[in-house]
């Protein structure tokens, strides 16, 4: 058992024993504000630095909703989407360096022989369309599924993107399996090559980052530490946040919490396993986490340095108190509404996608 291992089993073994599964009491209620609705499948959000901000439905279209919140007809230009099921237009991220390049980057399900897998693209955002539009990294194989398509996108402190992407349900033992993409994170350039410090490992995907993923669903860097967090979907129980490093195995499907859909039989172990990482939190039963964000506004006053997400299943944006890599309490707000993503926007406020046909942005005011 690695050292990290060893600090993580009292955790570990508290969860297993469903001592963290009822999170106390949220202190107060936050206040939802329609800003913009009528939103067909909404997945992602992704805040420009003139006041505007880009949402993605998953449907296809990616739209612009202004300062004003008119949302914009949907952006000429994107390549085909595959709309099945889970899959269809993803998330949505605009480079660090925006200002000078007018770059954004999105993820969907690309159709192609075999069937269809998670794909990134970028675009150079011109007023109220792309331009030099191309599709820079592909996720092999392709998989005839509709199902565990979703990632999300996060530019690390290098320049560089972090991809989370799905094992396609039915390909969950590729997890393990580190010559493909199924079930990883990926780590690419913005024209979508393999950096040469990618781990590379005998056998490894030259893109492969991470690997033993199951439904990548929120992702986020850490502000002070520059560390990627993401959170992931677990079959029926078992989901979880993880801290996501260089060359890491985070085990699915041979660690989780997880059972098998209407059996309850165990799919993995629990761990701890040596050479497999522990998650930091798990939900016993799932709460279907989705959009990830680090708070480090003034709106919320004491909550600088939590760790929020939004929760399918739950219903809530979920509160995480942090104490450097371990999480101390968890707090829910209901919201009584499917919460697809969760972004801190740049005046401060948390905004909250919901999902669905008729799908609403909400500023979540105190």
């Amino acid at each position: 058992m690695n050292t990290r291992s060893r600090r993580l089993l009292p955790l570990v073994v508290a969860l297993a024993a469903g001592l963290a599964a009822n999170p106390a009491p949220a202190a107060e209620t936050l206040r939802p504000v329609v800003v913009a609705s009528g939103l067909d499948h909404p997945w992602a959000i992704a805040f420009l630095p003139d006041g505007r901000a880009l949402i993605t439905e998953k449907v296809g279209r990616l739209r612009l909703l202004r300062a004003d919140g008119t949302l914009s007809a949907p952006l000429a230009g994107l390549p085909a989407v595959d709309v099945r099921g889970q899959c269809g237009l993803l998330d949505v991220a605009v480079d660090p360096d925006f200002k000078r390049n007018g770059l954004v980057f999105w993820t969907f399900a690309e159709p192609g022989d075999g069937g269809n897998s998670t794909a990134l693209a970028r675009g150079r955002l011109d007023g109220d369309k792309l331009s030099e539009v191309r599709t820079i990294f592909r996720q092999q194989p392709k998989v005839s599924s509709s199902a565990h398509c979703g990632s999300r996108i996060v530019f690390l402190r290098d320049g560089t993107l972090a991809v989370g992407l799905g094992d396609r349900f039915s390909r969950r033992d590729d997890a393990q399996l580190p010559g493909n993409h199924l079930g990883k994170f990926v780590r690419v350039d913005r024209d979508g090559r393999a950096p040469a410090d990618n781990p590379r490992a005998a056998g490894m995907a030259a893109e492969v980052w991470s690997l033993g993923h199951r439904n990548v669903q929120g992702a986020a860097l850490h502000p002070q530490t520059g560390e990627l967090w993401a959170v992931e979907h677990g079959p029926q129980g078992g989901d979880e946040v993880n801290v996501v490093e260089r060359g890491r195995n985070y085990g699915w499907p041979l660690l989780t919490y997880g059972r098998n859909y209407g059996s309850g039989t165990r799919i993995g172990d629990e761990g701890p396993r040596a050479g497999f990482e522990q998650p930091l939190k798990v939900w016993v039963p799932s709460i279907a986490p989705s959009g990830l964000a680090f708070v480090g506004s003034e709106r919320y006053p004491g909550w600088q340095g939590s760790l929020v997400l939004g929760a399918l299943r739950g219903e809530a944006l979920v509160r995480l108190t942090l104490d450097g890599r371990r999480v101390v309490a968890e707090e829910r707000h209901e919201l009584g509404a499917r919460i697809r993503d969760l972004r801190q926007g740049p005046d401060g406020w948390l905004y909250a996608l919901t999902d669905g046909a008729d799908g609403r942005l909400w500023r979540l005011e105190r």
